[in-house]
């Protein structure tokens, strides 16, 4: 029998599409962790391939992490664990820009790998939440972290502390996600924004994802010139400078 990939993976000119394929509701396996770090180091070393689009299959986006899958592995709960973390602080310092199509419930591990996407767009039929606490644990893949940096402290707590959902609508009010479109525009939408950021110089991009990924005041200035500094050495900037006295499209190769 021919086995059916947890992601599908699909290419549209400069753009990738991932779509998470783990039926009913694309909970977050080991298998699926691992298979993102695939995914991650195979899309590194293509250049033709400069953004990535996460979406999922079905009514879902992700509905957490599959716990009770691993935990009646044996001992590997930590393991998936670790990895969780591990694959999604990639994923939000990916050299490549990377936008979440969120078609449907993002829950727990599900709202945290929206999180470490750069950019977030929302089908009205969306739905966020962190409801560990309901479980008596915590969110362990960054909901903490990323929740509190995106839309601020009374926000995050309100969500984390009580577990509650909220909707597209809410999301976008708090500033969870940039963009909520009915759901036959999704797509549509996010490959726009992914393909926009496809035509952006690459090396510029990965060092502001960088900046960005990085929260921590102390230095970040100095972090700030240091890499204005690198890239204006580059041929992507001079290519930039170039485009622009001569009233064309620039043409960034990278490099």
């Amino acid at each position: 029998m021919m086995r059916v990939a947890i992601i599908v993976v699909e290419q549209r000119g400069a753009v990738q599409i991932w779509t998470l394929n783990h039926p009913p509701v694309n909970t977050i396996s080991l298998e699926l962790l691992e298979e993102l770090s695939r995914l991650m180091e195979s899309v590194e070393a293509n250049e033709e391939t400069r953004a990535i689009v996460i979406t999922g299959a079905g009514m879902a986006f992700a509905a957490g992490a599959d716990v009770g899958g691993v935990m009646k592995l044996g001992g590997q709960l930590s393991q998936f664990l670790t990895l969780g973390a591990e694959t999604f602080q990639r994923l939000e310092t990916f050299a490549k820009p990377i936008v979440a199509a969120i078609n449907g419930i993002a829950l727990g591990g599900g709202n945290e790998l929206a999180m470490a996407a750069d950019i977030r767009i929302a089908s009205t039929e969306a739905r966020f939440g962190q409801p560990e606490v309901n479980l008596g644990i915590i969110p362990g893949w960054g909901g903490t972290v990323r929740m509190a940096r995106l839309v601020g402290r009374t926000h995050a707590a309100q969500l984390i502390l009580t577990g509650d959902p909220i909707d597209a609508n809410e999301a976008y009010r708090i500033g969870l996600v940039s963009q909520v479109v009915a759901p036959d525009l999704l797509m549509e939408y996010a490959l726009n924004q992914a393909e926009k950021l496809a035509s952006l110089p690459p090396l510029a991009l990965a060092s502001i994802k960088g900046l960005l990924a990085n929260p921590n005041p102390e230095g970040a200035q100095g972090r700030e010139t240091r890499e204005i500094l690198r890239l204006m050495t580059t041929g992507d900037a001079m290519e930039g400078v170039l485009a622009f006295m001569q009233k064309r499209r620039p043409r960034f190769g990278g490099k």
